[in-house]
This record gives C-alpha cells, structure tokens and sequence, in this order.
C-alpha cells in the first residue's frame, strides 16, 4: 500500500459506513491552540474524518496551501452559498449510541475555543442510493485512481492530506416524483431501471454537467455523499475529497452555469444551502498531523 495512504485518514478512501454525523464547529474567541492538541491527543482515526477550516487556520497565524473559504456563487437563477466554519468532523459508525457519544466527547474536548454550530445525522440509503432513488457515485474513481484524485501527494505533514468540499442540498422530493419518468431519467442523465448513462440526455442533465473527464485538468473527487432525513426535509448532504479544492470548485461553476449557460437540472428539484471547505490533515502514528500548523 502506498505510504500516502497510510498517512491519509482511513474515513477518506474507506466504503461509506452505515451511518454518519456531519458536525461544524465555530470560533469563540479563545485561544483554539489547546482546543487542538487535545483533539490531536484523543481523536481515534477510526472514529471519522476531521476537517480544518480556513477560519481556525487564520486565528493560529498559520498558512496552509492551497486552503480557502468557500466562495459563494450566483448562477443563472441559482446559488451555491458559503457557511464556512472553522471546523468540520464527519463522525463514522454503525449505531447511533456511538455517534451520541462521540458527539460528547468531541464538544468537551474542543471546549469553549471551538463551539458546536451545526450537526447533520446521515445514513446510508439501500444500496447506497440518493433518496431520488438513483445510484451515488457511480463515477468514483477506485484504487490507485482514487488515491490520486483524493489525496496530497507530498509534502512533510501533507502527504495523505486532502481537501474536502461539504455541501448540504435540500430535495423537494415530492416535486422531482411527480416528473415524468422520463423527465427524472433525463435530468439525471441516468435511467433509475439500469443506472446507465443516457448518451443523447439534454446538455442539462446532471451527469453531463458533472462529468469529471470532461474537463480540463480531469476533476475526479471522491463523493462520499449521504442522504439525510428530518421528517420534514430531505436532501444529500454533499461530501467530495480531492488533492484541491479547485476540482470541486470547477465542477459547481459549470452546474450553476457559470461556463456555458446551461444550468444543471439538479437544481429544478434540489439547491445547497450551506458550504464550506476544509483541510483534512494527515496522520502520524495513528493521530492527526498538525506539523503543517506549527504543532
């Protein structure tokens, strides 16, 4: 196995777990520095995925390359908004008594420094399905392809490093179920009955409009988006790893058509209403390696 993935979070490249917790933490003023080594020290790698915002960097008067805010966008009609936090964690598990617990955990480790703003329980939906019923991630690339795509591949506290994008979409299900089968398939670009890709599908559909070989460099990610559920809404919450943050970044000007015109028809059914990118830091015997932020 390569030695950047050994040094990459495991939750990176692993197989979506059952379910997940999708949590932001924001400044508060305190000094974050021992907020962080607390959650260096006691942070299991098997636990989930731990993202560092531009926001938590800037207040360390630390620099890490190629970490920015998330921009907000404005597209022919729709928008794609920032919500930048100062950290995101994507908390992995099987049960929802760990995710409780971890939950804890994480709030009295980061303590006041690092505040809970926002958190997002997810699952994994059949056979990892979106909750329009099409298959997710049909285009992930695997193996060595996916280590390429996903991870940082230099660099002393880099190397297995990543940048995430985190975007949390709301569906109007009830309105993308009264399309036409036929309408569904095509602003999918997929047919729901085969998962095939629809070759003569309008330039709209959201497997053109996304289509990572198409541009220039190549944008692959891997997307390990999980649906989620509250009762009154539903949507995906949005989460692709890449080695910058500009492959995410290319892909969403052109859906919002930003490089064409054409706007993807994701958004006749569905629109993001958060963002945010962040860094995920290698690891060092087993624990997070902040080596990049002067720790």
């Amino acid at each position: 196995m390569p030695a950047t993935v050994d040094q990459a979070q495991p939750g990176i490249l692993a197989a979506l777990a059952p379910l997940g917790r999708s949590l932001t933490f924001r400044l508060h003023g305190q000094n974050p520095q021992a907020a962080l080594t607390r959650l260096r020290d006691n942070f299991a790698a098997d636990w989930g995925v731990v993202g560092l915002g531009a926001p938590l960097v800037h207040a360390l008067d630390q620099h890490v390359a190629g970490l920015r805010p998330f921009p907000p966008l404005e597209g022919l009609g729709c928008a794609a908004p920032s919500s930048q936090q100062a950290m995101w964690i994507l908390l992995r598990g099987s049960d929802r008594s760990s995710l409780f617990e971890r939950t804890a955990q994480l709030v009295e480790l980061l303590g006041d420094a690092l505040v809970l703003e926002d958190a997002l329980d997810t699952f994994r939906y059949r056979d990892n399905r979106d909750l329009t019923g099409y298959e997710d991630g049909t285009e992930n690339p695997t193996d060595a392809a996916a280590i390429a795509a996903a991870l940082v591949a230099e660099g002393v506290g880099r190397q297995g490093s990543s940048f995430v994008a985190v975007q949390r979409w709301i569906h109007d299900l009830p309105r993308f179920r009264g399309f036409p089968v036929e309408q569904r398939d095509a602003s999918i670009g997929r047919r729901i009955s085969d998962n095939e890709e629809i070759e003569d599908a309008p330039e709209s559909a959201h497997a053109k409009r996304a289509a990572q070989e198409s541009f220039t460099p190549e944008a692959y990610m891997v997307r390990h988006s999980m649906p989620w559920d509250n009762g009154k809404q539903q949507g995906t919450e949005f989460i692709a790893y890449g080695e910058s943050s500009d492959r995410f970044e290319n892909v969403l000007r052109r859906m919002l058509g930003l490089e064409d015109g054409v706007v993807d028809a994701l958004f006749s059914f569905s629109h993001p209403v958060t963002g945010g990118y962040y860094w995920c830091p290698p690891l060092q015997n087993g624990r997070l390696d902040l080596r990049s932020i002067g720790f």
